[in-house]
This record gives C-alpha cells, sequence and structure tokens, in this order.
C-alpha cells in the first residue's frame, strides 16, 4: 500500500475510534525518523501501540495474522460491523509472517534486543522498546531472586504446628491432608521471593501474617527487628488489607504484635511519586530500606509499575506476592501474576523441594512433584476457601467458572441456592431492576436470612444525617460502609447496559425514588470515582467518595439554623483509616460510579454484587472477568441481562495477553 494510501487509512482508524491519537502519533514520529520505512513496518508500529492500550505488552504477529479483527477487537465496543472502512484482515490478508518479519527486520526502527531503535522484535514479538525493557528487567530480576535462599530454622515444623494450630482441620492437625497454608509458610521462610495465590478467602492475609510473626519472632531472638512494609496497588485494596491485617494481628502474642506492621501503603506512596512523572523517588539507585516487604493484590501490578518495584528493592529483602491468579489482569499493560503462575494449577515441585516440604511442614507433596523450574518452586496456591462453605452458591458458581465447566455453570441456576439469583431483562425500564437498584431484588432471594442491599440504604444514611451518630467522622464512614454493601458492575463501558447507560439509568431510578436531588453535576449522594492520579490532592485511580452536603464550618447542614450557607464536599475513605473531604471544583477527573466496570471493582469487595451482561458476546466477555466479577460479592450474587444465557458461552473464552514475559521466565530452571 502506498505511504499516502496508509496515513489516509490511519487518520480514517483514528476519527473511527479504532486507533488512538497516540497510536497515530507513534506512526508519525516514525516516520520522521526514517521516511523509507514501508507501510506494513509502520502498520507493525501502530498495532504494536494499539495493543499496549488494551492491556498487551507486544503485537503477537502470527495472532494477528491469524486473525487480524479479533486479535485488535474490531469492531470496536458499541459497532456493528456495517459500513466501516478498510479493515486490518483487508491490509494483512496476503502478508505471511515470514514476509513481514522480513520487512520489519530490514527497517531501520527495528532491532532484535539490544540499541537504541524505536521497536524491538523477538520471537515473532513486536514490541515497543520501552516496554521489550520493562519486560527483560522484570525477568532478570524475578530470576535473580529465585536463585536466592534464607537460613531456615531446624524446627520450623514444630513452629509453624504452633503457628497454626488453630487454622488447620482435625486432617491437616494429623497430617492426613495437607495444609496447603502451611507450605506456604514454609516457602516464604526459605526463600527471598515467594507467591502465594488463592480465591477469596483461603487464607492468604492470615498466612502471610503468620509468617511475618514467625520470621519477626526469630529476628527478636537474635536482637534485632525486621523492617517490614506492606502495599497494594489501589487505596480501596490498602484499606482492606489494613483491616484484615489487624484482625488477623489481634490473635498473635502480645510480645509480636507491636512489632507487627499495620500501615498499608499503595504502591505509588511506597515509591514516592514525582509531579508530572512517570518516574518515582525510590528507584535502583535509590532503593527502599526495608527487610521485608508483601504486595496484595498482585494480579492488579502492571508491568512497568512492577519493573519499577522491583528495581527499588534491595537484592537482600524479601518479596512475597499475594494474589488471585485467576483474576482479571491489570488494567494497564501487563498479566504478571499470570505470567509468574502460568504452571501454578499443577504444581511441579522438584524432588528436593518435596523433601524440604516434608521436613518443613510433615506433609507429603510426592503427588504434585515432577520437572519444574526454579520459579514453580516458589508459588503456592491455596486451595480451601473458609468463606464460600460447600453451599454456597457464589462459591460453586465461581468455581465452575473458573474450570470453564459452561454445562455445570448452566445447571448451578437450578439448585436452589440461596446467595445467587438470575434477573432476566426485557429492558431497562423493568420493575424488577428497579427493584434490584433499590432494594437489591429480594424477591429473588426468597431463602435469604438476611436482605440483600440495594441503593436505597446509603441514601436513607445520607438523610437522617448526622443525628444517629457521634461524630461527623462516624456519619461520614457509615455512609461510605452503606455504599459498600451493594455494587452494580458491567463488562463494558458503552451502551444500556455498558457503565455509561447503567449509570444514567440508575440516577433516573434514584431520582423517580425520591432518593437523589438530581442526575446532573454535583448532588447529596452522588457517588464519584477518579479516573486519573491526582498526587496533588493525594487521589488514586480508582478511588470512590461520595458527595455530602455540609455547613460552610463543616458541620452538616440540618445542624444550622438561620439559612446558613450550604457546601458540597467529597468525601473519600483513606487507607489508614481516615477521610479525605475535598470540593468538588478541585476534582477534574472523575465520574459517577452507580455502575463501574469489573475491571475497576478488582481489589474491592461488596456484600451485594450485581453483574450486568451485555445482550450480545463481546470479546471482553471472558472467563477471567466472569470470575472476578463474581467474586466481588460476599454474601449475594445477581447475574442480570436480557440474555443471561450467554454466561456459559463466556466462560469458554479465555483473556490472552501477548507478552513474552512468561517465555523468559522459563529460564528459571532452579
Amino acid at each position: 500500500m502506498p505511504l499516502a494510501d496508509f496515513f489516509d487509512l490511519l487518520q480514517t482508524w483514528t476519527v473511527q475510534g479504532w486507533l488512538r491519537q497516540i497510536d497515530k502519533a507513534f506512526v508519525i514520529f516514525l516516520n520522521r525518523q526514517d521516511p523509507s520505512a514501508s507501510s506494513m513496518v509502520l502498520l507493525g508500529a501502530a498495532l504494536a501501540s494499539h495493543q499496549l492500550g488494551r492491556g498487551h505488552i507486544c503485537l503477537d504477529m502470527a495472532s494477528a495474522l491469524a486473525d487480524p479483527d479479533g486479535t485488535l477487537s474490531l469492531p470496536p465496543e458499541g459497532e456493528t460491523g456495517e459500513d466501516m472502512p478498510a479493515k486490518p484482515s483487508q491490509l494483512l490478508c496476503n502478508l505471511t509472517k515470514k514476509l513481514w518479519v522480513e520487512q520489519l527486520s530490514n527497517s531501520n526502527l527495528v532491532s532484535e534486543d539490544t540499541g537504541s531503535s524505536p521497536l524491538v522484535l523477538q520471537q515473532g514479538r513486536l514490541y515497543l522498546r520501552r516496554y521489550w525493557q520493562y519486560t527483560l528487567q522484570v525477568a532478570r530480576e524475578i530470576l535473580g531472586r529465585v536463585g536466592q535462599t534464607a537460613p531456615v530454622p531446624q524446627d520450623l515444623e514444630r513452629r509453624l504446628d504452633k503457628l497454626f494450630s488453630n487454622l488447620r482441620s482435625p486432617e491437616e492437625t494429623k497430617k492426613q491432608t495437607i495444609h496447603w497454608q502451611s507450605v506456604a509458610a514454609a516457602v516464604v521462610v526459605a526463600s527471598n521471593f515467594s507467591v502465594i495465590s488463592g480465591g477469596p478467602g483461603t487464607g492468604k492475609t492470615t498466612t502471610v501474617v503468620q509468617v511475618i510473626a514467625l520470621l519477626q519472632g526469630i529476628s527478636i531472638e537474635q536482637g534485632k527487628t525486621l523492617r517490614i512494609r506492606l502495599a497494594a496497588p489501589t487505596g480501596k485494596a490498602a484499606a482492606r488489607l489494613t483491616e484484615s491485617i489487624s484482625r488477623a494481628i489481634d490473635f498473635l502474642p502480645e510480645k509480636i504484635q507491636a512489632h507487627m506492621p499495620t500501615e498499608v501503603t499503595t504502591l505509588h506512596r511506597l515509591l514516592g511519586t514525582r509531579h508530572n512523572s512517570r518516574h518515582f523517588i525510590h528507584n535502583r539507585t535509590n532503593q527502599l530500606h526495608l527487610d521485608f516487604l508483601v504486595v496484595d493484590e498482585a494480579s492488579m501490578v502492571d508491568l512497568e509499575m512492577m519493573d519499577a518495584l522491583l528495581s527499588a528493592l534491595p537484592s537482600q529483602a524479601r518479596l512475597i506476592l499475594l494474589g488471585d491468579k485467576d483474576q482479571l489482569a491489570s488494567v494497564e499493560a501487563g498479566f504478571v501474576l499470570g505470567d509468574i503462575c502460568a504452571n501454578a494449577s499443577n504444581p511441579c515441585y522438584q524432588s528436593e523441594s518435596v523433601n524440604f516440604f516434608k521436613k518443613a511442614t510433615g506433609y507429603d507433596l510426592s503427588e504434585f512433584s515432577g520437572p519444574g523450574t526454579g520459579l514453580d518452586q516458589q508459588i503456592v496456591v491455596l486451595r480451601k476457601s473458609h468463606r464460600f462453605h460447600e453451599n454456597s452458591g457464589i462459591g460453586n458458581l465461581a468455581r465452575a467458572v473458573n474450570q470453564g465447566d459452561g454445562r455445570q455453570v448452566s445447571k448451578i441456576w437450578e439448585k436452589g441456592y440461596p446467595d445467587i439469583s438470575k434477573l432476566v431483562l426485557l429492558s431497562c425500564e423493568d420493575e424488577g431492576f428497579r427493584s434490584l437498584i433499590l432494594d437489591g431484588n429480594l424477591k429473588s432471594f426468597p431463602h435469604a436470612v438476611e436482605q440483600p442491599a440495594g441503593y436505597r440504604e446509603y441514601l436513607e444514611v445520607i438523610t437522617r444525617g448526622h443525628g444517629d451518630w457521634p461524630s461527623e467522622e462516624h456519619w461520614f464512614m457509615a455512609v461510605l460502609e452503606s455504599f459498600n454493601r451493594f455494587q452494580l458492575l458491567s463488562p463494558i463501558r458503552k451502551g444500556d447496559w455498558g457503565v455509561e447507560g447503567l449509570n444514567r439509568i440508575c440516577a433516573r431510578i434514584l431520582y423517580k425514588a425520591g432518593l437523589i436531588q438530581s442526575t446532573q453535576g454535583w448532588y447529596p449522594g452522588r457517588p464519584v470515582m477518579v479516573t486519573r492520579n491526582d498526587y496533588s490532592l493525594g487521589l488514586m485511580n480508582g478511588d470512590i467518595g461520595i458527595v455530602l452536603e455540609v455547613g460552610h464550618d463543616g458541620q452538616r447542614n440540618h445542624e444550622k439554623r438561620g439559612g446558613a450557607k450550604k457546601v458540597l464536599r467529597v468525601v473519600f475513605p483513606m487507607a489508614d483509616g481516615s477521610i479525605k473531604q475535598m470540593l468538588p471544583s478541585r476534582l477534574g477527573a472523575v465520574e459517577t460510579v452507580y455502575a463501574m466496570t469489573v475491571h475497576k471493582s478488582q481489589g474491592s469487595e461488596f456484600d451485594h454484587t450485581a453483574l450486568v451482561l451485555p445482550d450480545a458476546m463481546s470479546p471482553v466477555l471472558t472467563r477471567e472477568l466472569l470470575y472476578t466479577g463474581i467474586t466481588r460479592a460476599r454474601s449475594f450474587f445477581t447475574l442480570a441481562g436480557t440474555s443471561t444465557d450467554i454466561l456459559a458461552e463466556a466462560v469458554e473464552q479465555r483473556t490472552h495477553r501477548a507478552s513474552g514475559l512468561g517465555n523468559l521466565l522459563l529460564k528459571s530452571d532452579g
């Protein structure tokens, strides 16, 4: 294709929203760097940049050639595919991988590894150089830590038995059944890098508290204390970990409690942000001052952040990654935890590891022995859920989805579980949907012991005001906690059943019910989500606040008399348990959040979660997304939509992110 025609098409794709402005700008930059570059080289660059916006680290050329439009999710969400301009499939239909690789390899814009070219070609994957460097550095850091061991106390089995004595079943106590939390603790004790994965309620936090207590106790015996930090990707995830850690610490001996970490920070605050810069204060030349770092919700950590974190971590420091490997990948590019845990579903522990586990824990893991990599030896998956019992609909549904069993997913709805319901809708005007938004649609849970929440509850807490609470802070917290009892989720943003449409519908329902004063602008009760990091305000992407009305001196209006001036404030919960108040005028990048995407819900949990499916299959509707949405629910889960049968179809569709990190990590041969 002549370059002039290619750039015309590039402009059309950008206008259509198929490519981002930054994708087009990148191609224009490359064309200026090398005017001789062919249209196929520039197309590869445009698609590689486009893939970053979709979470991929690179362009997998084989996948792009096999299914160009599917790989690139075209047509975009909300388009029918009719009257569209030429698609990538039309440009690539006569191109072979061999020919495309040859054109890229011969370009001045591309190199295989070293050098300063803007593009890197590696094993059939085309990277922007910066992301190839992130990939390479993360792999090197992880593999370097995998080879490091730590001294193990001779009486480790006795210490672990004592720590977990109240957490084991009779069979686990007798060593007849494997207690995986003990195995995970042994891995952490023996190494500088470890990963503990598991679904909700499997005991990840409990395990890490116990092992920190163990190592801190050993350190105190030696006359010193460990410098321990706890971190999570978002403020909400940090707040949840703070709460969980505080509860778990209460059960430890008092002499250990005093030396246990209780503050959880976000990764951005841990590393120290620089104003208007993607670089952090702590880095390879100014590393963190710590001995032990725990990162929760590691599935949310993207490649760039993982590179920054590992670079800032001292080589001798221990690192524990906690997370659910089966959840959605990070919002930004990369699937780091997924790449690390690629083999974790079928553990392959080397004979040396099996022998160590037997000696350190008393458990025989020979049935899980195999020729695993060195990295595989550092990963433990917790398998027993303490939150969802055998008769839990949420637990059984999540398990069936995670196993990709569409038939079992369909059967689960027939079993009458008291904690899950299916709401088939004809339109967004359905009475059932209105009931769901207001009161959780109680009639869908006929066997429920307690009432599922809707949005009426938190709005009535706002209406009642300060009278029921001892202080303003208590009232703020009550509003925020009530709001978190229910959350509407959607896999998509566009359309009536996407986040944008659902937020409009919810506001209209609540307004007609007399629960909010307006559906537009700033009004009391409006929930908002920050959509861009604002370091000057101390608010991060994903932070959620509620608009409340207070008096000009900080007192709520129902307490004021004589026409006191009314002022709106947005209150945000902070990771340390405090409340931050902001004037709405200071908040630029926010959106209403009666409904949020499943991606944005990661790191959060709600008493009642309602997942609204689109009316047709979508590339984003995957097994991992469904599993993540379902497991946001603690007590009740509602599946809603005009065609809920697509759930069984969606579990067959997997999330795939082109990366190359997994291939590099295979070099950890132990």
